[in-house]
């Protein structure tokens, strides 16, 4: 009889462990499902935010891009001292929104923008005579603007700061600080992603995510061989997504 019993407790065992397993799996399998969901929906919540943040900036460059179709018209009216002012406020009146946001990716905050903007047109005015036409006018626009920006970074880090971690630090309290940002947390997150870089591979990775210029223009902006930009920008993409896998 006792070893009959046994046998009874080793079926009901049996039949216990079965129904926790019936039971249990479902359960586990639910919660891996919902949690590969979860991450699937949150990879492409963060990409569409990208790409939405992208596309709005393209679609202002777009626009300006068919403005600046304008500018090579201005040469010869910017040669004559005649027409100089006329000819170079409508120079300022085309490239001015293109040029302020492209410094205003490198250098962040729209008051230190507006300097760099204002020394940049500055120096167009003053060096105008000394345009050979050898590339298109925008991009040696864009060439004093990029000499600029890095120049002010440069006196902002000696005047600041000692080491380049406390510079982007700097930068983003500032960049939080300003009137003019408007960015969410996921917005931030990709800034501070984007300051991790040096700041020339971050200016490569600036103008062709976000300006969309090809290689063969950033080349004549920057001097740097079409190759060692693909380059630099590539490993910019690989920086910037272990940046914020790591912040996750």
């Amino acid at each position: 009889m006792f070893a009959f019993h046994g046998m009874d407790n080793i079926s009901d065992c049996k039949v216990t462990t079965l129904f926790l397993i019936d039971n249990t799996f479902p359960k586990i399998f639910y919660l891996l499902f919902f949690f590969m969901l979860f991450n699937v929906v949150k990879e492409f919540y963060v990409s569409l935010h990208f790409a939405v943040y992208k596309s709005l900036f393209r679609f202002n460059t777009l626009i300006i891009y068919m403005q600046t179709d304008r500018l090579e018209e201005l040469i010869p009216l910017l040669k004559d001292k005649n027409k100089r002012n006329v000819a170079f406020n409508t120079l300022v009146k085309l490239t001015k929104q293109r040029l302020y946001w492209h410094i205003r990716k490198m250098v962040l905050v729209h008051e230190d923008a507006d300097d760099v903007l204002q020394n940049t047109y500055v120096k167009v005015w003053k060096s105008i005579d000394n345009f050979r036409g050898d590339s298109a006018l925008y991009t040696w626009l864009f060439r004093i603007a990029t000499n600029e920006s890095l120049t002010f970074l440069a006196q902002q880090r000696i005047k600041n700061v000692a080491t380049s971690i406390e510079y982007e630090d700097l930068l983003i309290s500032k960049m939080e600080a300003d009137a003019y940002y408007d960015g969410d947390e996921m917005a931030k997150k990709f800034e501070r992603a984007i300051l991790s870089l040096p700041e020339k591979q971050r200016l490569v990775f600036n103008m062709k995510y976000y300006e969309d210029m090809k290689y063969e223009e950033i080349s004549k902006i920057t001097g740097t061989s079409e190759g060692a930009l693909k380059a630099s920008y590539h490993i910019a993409v690989k920086k910037i997504e272990q940046f914020i896998k790591e912040e996750d």
